[in-house]
């Protein structure tokens, strides 16, 4: 079951809502910059592998999440 969770960002962005999933991946890249499988292997919902793209997108649109490409590997990272 998914239920929202509010955070306040230090970006200039107000208080976002995100539910559990968007939080697992937040928390996940909270200190550092990391790859889609090494974010993966730290969240704490296994079922969330086929989800995790979506994800990735909807904290992008919130402006919550950056992405770069280094070295032909792809990073993501909390903006």
């Amino acid at each position: 079951m998914n239920k929202l969770v509010l955070i306040k960002l230090s970006t200039p962005m107000k208080t976002t809502n995100l539910n559990d999933l968007e939080q697992s991946v937040l928390n996940a890249i909270q200190k550092e910059h990391l790859t889609s499988y090494e974010i993966l292997q730290r969240v704490e919902d296994v079922s969330m592998l086929l989800s995790l793209y979506n994800i990735l997108d909807k904290l992008s649109n919130k402006g919550i999440l950056k992405s770069y490409v280094k070295q032909d590997t792809k990073y993501h990272y909390v903006a």
